[in-house]
């Protein structure tokens, strides 16, 4: 009798999650009408540094980001999907007090051009889980990075990554594929357009650092800058420049591409040119700063953007 008890209140709870998990689906397909965003975003990936004396968690990170004059966070589910059911409804509560957006980076073990069939399928259940959990807290952007090339042909590897893509389910939220930093990885600006192009589900993360690096340092110049902007607008259309997810932050590069994350001011990277072409195209949308100093470089970017 008792495992039968058991049984049934497993299946009771089961009911429940799957019921929220439904309305949170539901809410964000009723609210896709925001998907122009009215302004541009800042905020940081992962949790903030603050002064050092406390440490921070999704809940009360967003508060603190929120009096500092920023406005987006992006959950970190690198190694795992750490949104579960003990802080789902802190952090949920938090964001709402506190009108403030949520993104979320995916796992980096995914790689949908695997030469083995599994860990593609793998790769696969692991988007679908950074889904599920970003869902719960209504957030709307899934950052990842689609895969590596392998020893397969370019051509062929666009083809597998896209025939994985489109299993994805359409659950109201974005799948967003992130521009690479090294030339082993799938995801130079041109290949990542076109997937957006021929899978709906999908759109752009545009990483500014990440193309930097994985050219050797050829974003120099505004104009530099500026092409990129009009290379989306003109194959994606003005609404993927009223809705951009970027990253932007200091980067340490060799002949392979990207090596580490640096504070901006420690870099060659030109974000002052990268946000006035940003601002000349009107560009909406979320920018994440990344690297070392978080909230430091995020401030330093939003307080540059707004004096230009």
């Amino acid at each position: 009798m008792k495992e039968t008890l058991e049984e049934t209140l497993e299946e009771k709870l089961k009911e429940t999650r799957n019921i929220t998990f439904l309305a949170d689906i539901l809410y964000l397909w009723i609210n896709r009408e925001g998907d122009i965003m009215e302004q541009l975003l800042f905020g940081i990936s992962g949790l903030p540094q603050g002064d050092g004396s406390r440490k921070f968690k999704y809940a009360s990170a967003i508060p603190y980001l929120k009096a500092l004059g920023l406005d987006a966070m992006e959950l970190l589910f690198v190694r795992n999907v750490n949104v579960t059911a003990k802080n789902m409804e802190e952090i949920l509560k938090s964001k709402e007090e506190n009108d403030f957006y949520l993104s979320a980076h995916g796992s980096h073990y995914i790689n949908l051009n695997s030469e083995e069939k599994g860990k593609q399928n793998e790769s696969l259940e692991r988007i679908k889980a950074a889904a599920a959990g970003l869902i719960s807290v209504r957030g709307r952007s899934l950052i990842f990075h689609p895969g590596y090339y392998m020893k397969a042909a370019k051509t062929e590897a666009y083809l597998t990554i896209k025939e994985n893509l489109l299993k994805l389910p359409s659950q109201g939220i974005d799948y967003r594929l992130e521009t690479t930093g090294k030339e082993t990885q799938f995801g130079t600006l041109e290949e990542l357009v076109s997937l957006c192009k021929e899978v709906k589900t999908c759109k752009l993360c545009i990483d500014f650092s990440h193309i930097h690096a994985r050219t050797n340092g050829s974003l120099k110049s505004y104009e530099d800058f500026k092409s990129i902007l009009q290379y989306i607008s003109c194959h994606l259309g003005r609404e993927a420049l009223d809705d951009l997810h970027i990253h932007m932050g200091g980067i340490a590069y060799g002949l392979k591409g990207e090596i580490k994350h640096l504070p901006l001011q420690e870099s060659d990277f030109n974000y002052t040119a990268c946000l006035q072409a940003i601002k000349d195209f009107n560009v909406r949308g979320c920018i994440i700063a990344e690297g070392p100093l978080l909230e430091r470089d995020a401030l330093l970017l939003k307080e540059t953007y707004n004096n230009l």
